[in-house]
């Protein structure tokens, strides 16, 4: 008997979560087949923004691979859009020709961007963001383009911004309104937002009206003019102004529409054979466009296709949970206020905490949180049910876990949630479904039930209720994380655990490492960007990749910020010494550029204050000199004094012990700055007793300390080895910092690597075990050789761009 035909056109979010909904109901009801206008599979368009960050990739957000298609018998169709719907003859018709017959049509078709009718629209280089296409049009214009406008400052605009911001443009934001997610925040949330944005590099122009994209005479973008004359320079101009539901193929077949396609409770149109889901649909005179509602509409789509008819859907209380680099976010329902309500509100600006709750009538009919949303599924739950608040009101603003005593569960809300109660807001995953998963497959940690419900998988800031539903179901047997520090909060994984995962499986990429450890939030943060970054490539040198806008701004601009934003230069003097060539150079330059301070260190260089941005690459060019690394995590100086070349009380030749250290460690990065000096002899004029690694000369050879430190809190170095040759010091000083170079945490310094491991631990390997010793140096040199300096790279044009300052269009 042949199987009715059910035709899908639309193969997003929306019209394959139906198909999966209604293959879980009815797996061999329908002959399916689903046209989708796009070259790829179903993917997570959610998931765009880190891809265009370069923290994933397209396969990456794959939700069904080829096989899932083949593998439940639907026969799809790639890269073809459906033109032609005939009713009469049960019939759509693709672009090129293929027909496909059908007994029920799902209509899928999403959403259009909006694009701005204004002069100059169509100019080369003005783009929307909507999917993949728009996303690597973007990666490909952020290798070749510097200056990047994003108009519209609502999600998806903050997300194009950070992630051309993290590609290394510079993004200004234009917005009409007064403050950023006017639709998802209240102006205070607002506010806080644009100043946390701010501090991450981003411009905003807001209360700003576009009214032209100015083109030169390629036809290409050249700048973005506004309503008030004003203009500002722009090589890349993206349109992130809103979307409109893409209802147009319905329209054409006849099926009635009015900014979206009209559907009942049950998602069917006018003609009862076609459905409709998502966000070319307009239901109840709303057209929805956030994943949650779509999912519910899928659900209730599926019953009906399914045979049931027990589904309506009667239209979504909206909550919108984001994560906007790195920033939590949470709002709900009325969170405006207005008359007839009451607010409460708490507001820790210094803290980066913000929360408004609105009350009407004694219920809560409205939630705006900002930097701690833990209680925001709580506060929708409450808003969804409008459950009088009584004695809870006066202790609703301080979360779920203060009210255990009036009457609502709070130590453990998992236990009084129902099954259909939702977890997991991104992903739209219920404590039903996530429970389901830990009995039928055996769950019994938090990476599991991420791994088969996808549940506290993306922004991960239900990850707390997961573990307390894990706890609930399996008992004893709930196998708790480790205990261990994480490195940060988008992640459980230690320093430790992710050193290992980077080594033991050779991942060499950030967005490697947070697919493959399941971060929480897909693009990182300041926190974690940074040491990743550095485990990457002191564990694969010359493999992994080194992302520069994971690095902090002094070592992607390789001088060091000052307060009034110009920068420092501090040329390498190899221990402290210099010519009367090099000294003419730098006095010269200093004139030239107008440099108002030349101050000797106290690590034995010169230090040229007040150096423009726009200056450091001629600068640097002029002096002919090499990178005195002062600014990063890296080597920074060897420090020596006079030894016996002079000094009548020198030992040993420290001058050039000191010159060849520097030399053996020159642009070596490590978990923070290290600082090594050598004395001539035990009176230690070069300070090698407060130093990282510290040699000091004796008659007999030399004396080699670690771990010391001269900043807010003096550490004296401990004694390591004392060996006799000028080649043993450095093999002994290569293999100590490689070990600390592989297993400290970042940001440590070499006193508390000693402090967790014991100095004991770093003889036996360093001094111990020849073996070991003598492989550590080798890895160390293998990782230095060849490197460039980066001074003498970016004279030669690598990334110049960082250093061209923004000037307005004349």
């Amino acid at each position: 008997m042949n199987k009715p035909r059910l035709v899908v056109i639309g193969n997003g979010m929306a019209g394959i979560r139906t198909i999966e909904e209604l293959l879980a109901l009815s797996p061999d009801l329908y002959d399916i087949t689903v046209f989708g206008a796009e070259p790829h599979p179903n993917y997570n368009r959610i998931l765009l923004s880190p891809v265009l960050a370069g923290e994933q990739s397209f396969n990456d957000i794959v939700l069904n691979p080829l096989s899932w298609y083949e593998e439940n018998g639907l026969h799809l169709h790639l890269g073809k859009t459906i033109e032609r719907i005939d009713r009469s003859g049960r019939t759509v018709v693709a672009s090129d020709g293929t027909q496909a017959p059908y007994d029920r049509l799902l209509i899928a078709t999403g959403s259009s961007p909006f694009i701005l009718p204004v002069p100059g629209k169509d100019l080369k280089g003005v783009i929307t963001y909507r999917d993949i296409y728009d996303t690597e049009a973007m990666i490909d214009a952020a290798k070749v383009k510097r200056h990047a406008v994003v108009i519209g400052g609502g999600l998806l605009g903050l997300e194009a911004a950070n992630g051309l911001k993290l590609r290394g443009m510079e993004v200004t934001v234009v917005h009409l309104a007064e403050t950023l997610l006017e639709r998802q925040l209240d102006a205070t949330a607002g506010t806080l937002l644009q100043k946390s944005l701010e501090d991450r590099g981003l411009k905003f122009l807001l209360s700003a009206a576009t009214t032209e994209i100015v083109g030169n005479d390629l036809g290409e973008v050249a700048g973005v003019r506004f309503n008030d004359g004003s203009e500002i320079l722009a090589d890349l101009v993206v349109m992130a102004v809103g979307i409109r539901p893409n209802s147009t193929l319905a329209e054409r077949a006849g099926l009635h529409c009015n900014r979206g396609i009209i559907v009942n409770d049950t998602l069917q149109t006018y003609d009862p054979r076609i459905y409709a889901v998502g966000e070319c649909v307009s239901h109840r005179g709303v057209a929805y466009g956030l994943v949650a509602p779509l999912f519910e509409q899928a659900k209730v789509c599926a019953n009906h296709l399914a045979l049931m008819g027990i589904g309506t859907y009667k239209g979504s209380v909206l909550s919108t949970k984001l994560k906007v680099t790195g920033i939590d976010l949470f709002s709900a329902g009325d969170f405006l206020g207005g008359e007839g309500t009451e607010e409460i509100v708490l507001s820790d600006p210094a803290g980066g905490v913000y929360k408004k709750l609105v009350i009407r009538d004694d219920q809560l009919v409205g939630a705006c949180l900002y930097g701690d949303t833990a209680d925001g599924a709580w506060y929708f739950k409450l808003l969804r049910e409008g459950r009088k608040l009584g004695e809870l009101r006066d202790h609703i603003m301080f979360g779920e876990t203060s009210v255990g005593d009036v009457g609502v569960a709070g130590h453990n809300r998992a236990a009084s949630m129902a099954d259909t109660d939702e977890v997991c807001g991104c992903n739209g995953v219920s404590k039903g479904a996530i429970v389901k998963a830990i009995t039928e497959k055996g769950l019994f940690t938090l990476d599991d039930v991420k791994k088969h419900t996808k549940a506290a998988s993306s922004c991960g800031s239900c990850a707390g209720l997961c573990e307390q539903i894990l706890m609930s179901t399996v008992g004893t047997d709930f196998q708790q994380p480790s205990t261990t520090k994480a490195l940060c909060s988008c992640t459980d994984r230690s320093h430790d655990e992710v050193r290992r995962a980077i080594r033991e499986h050779k991942l060499l990429t950030h967005e490697a490492v947070y697919a493959f450890l399941e971060w929480r939030t897909p693009n990182g943060c300041a926190t974690c960007r940074p040491a990743v970054n550095y485990y990457l490539v002191s564990t694969w040198p010359r493999d992994a990749v080194d992302d520069p806008q994971s690095r902090f701004v002094n070592e992607r601009v390789h001088a060091n910020i000052q307060k009034d934003n110009t920068f420092s230069v501090v040329p390498q003097m190899k221990g402290g010494v210099t010519t009367p060539a090099e000294l003419r150079r730098i006095a010269d330059v200093a004139e030239k550029y107008d440099i108002p301070m030349v101050k000797v260190t106290g690590g034995q260089r010169i230090d040229l204050l007040g150096v423009k941005k726009e200056d450091l690459v001629n600068v640097w060019k002029d002096l002919g000199m090499k990178s005195g690394h002062a600014y990063g995590k890296s080597i920074r100086t060897v420090k020596t004094c006079v030894g016996s070349e002079f000094c009548r009380f020198g030992t040993q030749n420290s001058t050039q012990m000191g010159i060849d250290l520097e030399t053996m460690l020159a642009n070596m990065w490590s978990p923070h700055k290290v600082k090594l000096a050598v004395s001539g002899c035990p009176r230690n004029c070069a300070e090698a007793g407060i130093k990282d690694v510290g040699v000091i000369a004796v008659e007999s050879g030399w004396e080699l300390y670690v771990g010391g430190n001269g900043g807010i809190k003096t550490e004296v170095a401990q004694f390591l080895v004392k060996v006799k040759t000028a080649e043993e010091v450095k093999e002994y000083t290569g293999a100590f910092l490689q070990l600390y170079r592989e297993e400290a945490h970042y940001l440590d310094r070499t006193v508390h690597y000693l402090e967790r491991v014991g100095l004991e631990y770093v003889k036996r390997r360093v001094v111990e075990d020849a073996a070991g010793r003598r492989a550590l140096y080798e890895r160390l040199l293998y990782a230095l050789e060849g490197l460039p300096d980066p001074w003498e790279a970016r004279i030669g044009g690598v990334q110049q761009r960082e250093y061209i300052p923004i000037k307005s269009i004349a």
